[in-house]
């Protein structure tokens, strides 16, 4: 935002987070919406759409992520997403990244389920809803305190360090 829109770092990670924490749960249908007074305040001039384009204009799929995925599946093995994420986002992946959902058995959101990591909730959900056993469980997430939950819930989780990480935990569970 600084460098496109003039918004100083210290002014935009705050309402970043305020933002998010409500544009993650359910009900909200609009974020843009959650987002539109401060760019006001900001003096930014910019639509919804513009908005999300500039936003999402970086995001791209890790295509060796969602192949070990599809490969994954087709050895038998379950594969869910569980995104702290809100209703545009959520959409714009669906939209310009179909493969990824070919590629799990389900996605779960934040903004769909109402539970936002780490709450235990959002583990317990995906757990529940497809009747695992936590312990036949693997979980990767950049986030240390995401970990930790799901760790302490008895799934066997760990840092996301990379695919060939990921993979090489994967094939030591699997033997």
């Amino acid at each position: 935002m600084q460098k496109s829109y003039g918004v100083k770092t210290e002014d935009f990670l705050p309402a970043l987070k305020e933002i998010m924490g409500k544009a993650r749960m359910p009900g909200v249908d609009d974020s843009y919406a959650l987002w539109k007074p401060y760019l006001t305040e900001w003096g930014v001039e910019i639509t919804q759409k513009e908005f999300f384009q500039f936003w999402f204009s970086g995001e791209s799929l890790a295509q060796e992520l969602v192949d070990y995925a599809s490969q994954l599946r087709e050895n038998d093995l379950e594969v869910f997403i569980l995104s702290n994420n809100f209703r545009e986002r959520t959409e714009f992946y669906r939209e310009h990244f179909p493969e990824l959902f070919e590629a799990v058995n389900n996605a779960y959101f934040s903004w769909e389920t109402g539970f936002v990591k780490p709450d235990e909730g959002a583990f317990r959900n995906i757990l529940e809803k497809n009747d695992l056993n936590p312990e036949d469980c693997v979980y990767f997430d950049d986030s240390s305190s995401n970990v930790a939950t799901a760790n302490l819930l008895g799934i066997h989780a760990q840092k996301y360090e990379g695919l060939e990480k990921t993979k090489a935990t994967i094939e030591a569970l699997l033997q």
